[in-house]
């Protein structure tokens, strides 16, 4: 696709500007580091953009701070002290550890926080709430049947408006895959935690 021109041009009765102008469903998955990072990037450039912005965290500790929550934070000030950008909210929808699925007698809790979190997220699309969501290790409690694709599918297919979807994690159902507009997988080659270093900070948070 050089230059942003597609290989082919649909069928489907939109003009260029309309067909541009479609509501994204992207899905960041595989082994690979960078889901999360690279969803957080295009959340940077909707915000550029203007675009209210919604991040919503699955699975991850609500103690463990990651470098991107300060930085978009700091963005959501900016934009409500000068007006630049777009506004920003950031949410924690569960505890836990994203490749560890919890066997310490509080999962069933733990599905709990996750599909009230879903269940505000469908809310907030059916009001167009945000304009830019990113749904952070949203995968696992899909995976671990917390919460019903069909009915994540049925939400995200016929959401109003214009509004673009991210979500990340490992091993997204194939449903989900074949439902996304724009799909990454990434391939892990190397990775320092191979070879027994921990994670960084500045590197991993």
């Amino acid at each position: 696709m050089p230059q942003g021109v597609p290989a082919t041009v649909p069928d489907d009765g939109l003009t260029t500007r309309q067909r541009r102008n479609t509501a994204v469903l992207a899905v960041h998955t595989g082994d690979g580091k960078g889901k999360s990072t690279a969803a957080f990037g295009m959340a940077m450039r909707a915000w550029n953009a203007g675009m209210d912005i919604g991040v919503f965290q699955f699975v991850k500790n609500a103690k463990w701070k990651v470098g991107e929550e300060t930085a978009m934070r700091a963005l959501g000030d900016l934009h409500t002290t000068t007006g630049t950008g777009g506004p920003v909210e950031w949410q924690k929808m569960g505890s836990g550890w994203s490749w560890i699925r919890r066997d310490d007698g509080a999962e069933a809790d733990h599905a709990e926080q996750a599909r009230a979190g879903w269940t505000e997220i469908a809310r907030r699309i059916a009001q167009e709430r945000h304009d830019f969501y990113v749904l952070d290790e949203f995968t696992y409690p899909l995976g671990w049947g917390w919460i019903d694709v069909d009915e994540v599918l049925d939400v995200l297919a016929n959401r109003p408006g214009k509004q673009h979807v991210v979500i990340t994690g490992r091993r997204a159902p194939a449903a989900l895959v074949e439902a996304a507009d724009l799909v990454t997988e990434m391939t892990k080659t190397k990775h320092p935690m191979d070879a027994g270093r921990k994670g960084q900070r500045g590197i991993e948070w």
